[in-house]
């Protein structure tokens, strides 16, 4: 199988771009294909699974153990021709000084050839020692070749390649000249996720066709080889019968793909839910109240009143729920957006305040506390957050599921408001070894029917 991962030297460089492109043109070509995303992040992923039709999975040091990297790359991939991670940030960043946790280092794990996508504005002769540094850098390094991007015009394409075959062993494998119409509105983590954007197809369309004609796509036919890894792990179905609501539509949809799949693997039917257009709540045993943008919605939202009832009477009959990020906000009184006041369910007894910038942001640190419903007392928990929004309660008595080692939270101190049987937060779980959070949730769910 042929692996790569499309990275580059710094962060907003055109990476995501060229990811959601190749993506588009390898579907056209009924290649048999997988995608992946380096790091937590939900909105790329959405991207590149719009772009391909397929699911894409993320691939995280913080989060993950090297082997369950290794088995989610093997799970996803094996019975494909081609694999494309895409990175984060740059080729060597990381929160680790050694590296350790870079793009770099999931290259050398997964044995994925590199192609560095480089913003080329303002840079002409100066980008071969750029190349030249990078592969000097970590000589384990395999290189594809490079992809210059924010080219302005033929001379300046010609300066640059000039420099290149002058001075470097790095193959051209492509050329984007500066071009408005691929850029993609930013939002908070920095694309607006497709599923809140009805232009998706034909912006996705734009870039395919940019791509077309600025990237060797032959690229994908060379011989690669992949390291051999363990087979994947089968799992019981022993929560049969549960039936899990989740809401997915155009103001939540930030869920790990293989997050889902362990809900049916283990037994459990996902029951689909729009907050917007549904009137209430289905026949179900427990509700998902996932991430997302929900001050995009919040209009919508306030104004179906028989799902905010539905939802209110659902969490104060103790039926158990899981909110994050976005979920939780849609649980307070009010969403405070834009200068501007929409009622939200009203289960938490407090208000959303939107700012303009960050108020918690990257990867955080948990442990547990002796009121979380489901997970147990002092484990300790690797996710992340990512919220423009600040909780401002009007009853401080509320229990914690976490105490913050690192991060922000609910107060910089807390976070995992506890209600009933619900559990609202900022930070966004992933299921793996060291969590288990989806198994250890229904069997909680288990317990209350």
């Amino acid at each position: 199988m042929k692996s790569f991962i499309i990275t580059s030297t710094k962060k907003s460089s055109g990476k995501t771009i060229v990811s959601i492109g190749l993506s588009a043109l390898l579907k056209a070509q009924k290649k048999s294909f997988s995608v992946f995303k380096k790091g937590p992040d939900y909105i790329d992923p959405i991207w590149l699974s719009k772009a391909s039709g397929k699911d894409c999975f993320n691939l995280d040091f913080f989060t993950m153990q090297k082997k369950e990297i290794i088995s989610t790359f093997n799970k996803y991939s094996k019975n494909c021709d081609l694999a494309v991670v895409e990175g984060n940030k740059g080729l060597f960043d990381g929160l680790s000084l050694d590296g350790s946790d870079s793009n770099a280092s999931l290259a050398e794990l997964l044995n994925l050839r590199v192609i560095l996508v480089i913003d080329c504005n303002g840079m002409t002769r100066g980008i071969a020692p750029l190349i030249n540094g990078y592969k000097s850098f970590n000589k384990k390094i395999k290189y594809q070749g490079v992809i210059l991007n924010n080219v302005n015009g033929d001379r300046h394409q010609s300066k640059l390649v000039a420099s290149i075959e002058k001075y470097t062993d790095f193959k051209i494998i492509g050329s984007i000249w500066r071009d408005s119409s691929l850029s993609i509105q930013e939002q908070h983590l920095g694309l607006v996720p497709s599923f809140a954007h009805k232009q998706t197809v034909q912006k996705i369309r734009g870039i395919r066709d940019v791509m077309k004609k600025s990237v060797d796509i032959d690229m994908f036919n060379n011989k690669v080889n992949k390291k051999k890894i363990s087979a994947r792990i089968i799992t019981k179905k022993k929560y049969a019968g549960l039936k899990i609501g989740i809401m997915r539509d155009e103001a939540f949809g930030f869920y790990y793909k293989d997050d889902l799949e362990k809900f049916t693997s283990l037994g459990s039917k996902l029951v689909r839910i729009d907050s917007v257009n549904d009137k209430k709540l289905p026949k179900i045993d427990a509700l998902l109240i996932g991430g997302g943008f929900p001050e995009l919605c919040a209009y919508k939202l306030s104004k179906n009143k028989s799902m905010l009832n539905s939802v209110n009477e659902f969490i104060e009959s103790h039926y158990p729920v899981y909110a994050e990020c976005g979920g939780l906000m849609y649980l307070t009184k009010k969403i405070k957006y834009n200068s501007k006041i929409y009622p939200m369910a009203g289960v938490i007894n407090g208000e959303t305040q939107m700012f303009s910038k960050p108020v918690g942001r990257g990867y955080v640190m948990l442990e547990t506390s002796v009121d979380h419903p489901w997970l147990g007392n002092s484990l300790s928990i690797n996710c992340h957050e990512f919220h423009h929004s600040k909780l401002r309660l009007k009853e401080p008595k509320y229990k914690y599921a976490y105490r913050v080692k690192r991060g922000y939270g609910i107060d910089g101190k807390h976070e995992g408001l506890i209600y009933k049987n619900l559990l609202a937060t900022y930070n966004h779980l992933r299921d793996t070894k060291q969590t288990n959070w989806v198994d250890k949730f229904l069997s909680f769910v288990d317990k209350q029917i």
